[in-house]
């Protein structure tokens, strides 16, 4: 906790909230909504150009056709049911950068069997001409921060 917020909640007061944290936080909500909608064109339009994701299988740096197969790919392969995002945290590095990071709960079903992820994801928001897309999004599994849970 931060010595600021700690002076305020001593005064009886709350650290002022930007405007825009809410308006973030409902952009991180709508993309989730889309992939669980399977609305790829609705997520295209949310990204940058160029944007970068990291996860358990490494990096890739994907253009909108790139994010376009890439979705296709996975169509036959899982499939996003419902999400629950917790432990938001947003931050503002400029006023045309926002980093929202969170934990996230995804009950999927992966090659026709029930599973329930949990991860901690951020994403880099870039305000271009008045809108916010996403530039870098990133996804750890959560658990042992070894891998031991996950040893054959």
């Amino acid at each position: 906790m931060s010595a600021l917020f700690i002076m305020f909640q001593r005064q009886g007061r709350q650290p002022m909230v930007r405007p825009e944290k809410q308006e973030i936080e409902e952009l991180e909500h709508r993309f989730w909504r889309m992939i669980v909608d399977k609305d790829v064109e609705g997520s295209v339009l949310m990204l940058t150009s160029e944007s970068i994701v990291t996860g358990a299988r490494g990096t890739v740096m994907l253009t909108h056709s790139e994010y376009r197969a890439m979705a296709r790919q996975g169509e036959g392969m899982w499939q996003l049911k419902s999400f629950r995002l917790d432990d938001v945290k947003v931050t503002f590095p400029s006023d045309d950068v926002a980093v929202i990071a969170y934990e996230v709960t995804g009950e999927m079903e992966v090659d026709g069997e029930a599973l329930t992820l949990k991860a901690a994801d951020a994403t880099t928001w870039i305000r271009k001409e008045g809108e916010w897309l996403a530039a870098l999004h990133t996804e750890s599994v959560l658990g042992d921060p070894f891998g031991r849970d996950r040893l054959a």
